[in-house]
């Protein structure tokens, strides 16, 4: 689904001990929402349960970006990552994401937990100016190859940076 809010390009700062944090099915939608989500998204609790969690997705965000998040916790490993989101009034606020996966009692993957909380200016700076990239080269590239074009881009400033994967990448900042 794809939000029809527009961006206003205002900044809303997570205080130091806001955790943001939902959890969902396997398909992405919302069965759980805290309350400090719904603060800083603007969305009430019926807005949120049964819908998308890229409710909140903003559109600077690379679909390269999400391609290996939801990789990584479909394949059973927990994922952290810079996320841009949008709040309902067109606001957005950065975090700093871990999503895990939730495990029913044979072992199978039955949904998603996602904690977020504030990142650095630092790490804000930095995955910004690299998503404006992956955005630039997810658009050059046309829709057929974009995740494929930015995943790429990714993976080359990783291993740039002389980093070893993504997970070292994304905790290095």
């Amino acid at each position: 689904m794809k939000s029809k809010t527009v961006p206003t390009g205002r900044e809303v700062m997570l205080e130091a001990r806001d955790f943001i944090v939902s959890k969902t099915d396997t398909q992405g939608r919302i069965v759980y929402a805290n309350r400090i989500f719904m603060r800083i998204s603007g969305y009430s609790e019926g807005e949120l349960l049964g819908k998308q969690h890229n409710i909140v997705r903003h559109p600077d965000m690379p679909r390269g970006v999400f391609k290996l998040l939801w990789g990584t916790i479909a394949g059973g490993s927990e994922c952290f990552a810079y996320v841009k989101n949008l709040c309902k009034n067109g606001d957005h606020y950065w975090v700093f994401a871990n999503v895990t996966p939730d495990y029913g009692p044979r072992g199978e993957i039955i949904g998603y937990f996602s904690v977020r909380r504030r990142p650095t200016r630092d790490a804000v700076n930095y995955f910004s100016q690299l998503y404006t990239e992956m955005l630039r080269v997810e658009q050059q590239a046309g829709a057929k190859r974009a995740i494929e074009a930015s995943s790429a881009l990714l993976a080359r400033t990783i291993t740039e940076k002389g980093y070893e994967n993504y997970e070292t990448f994304v905790l290095g900042h």
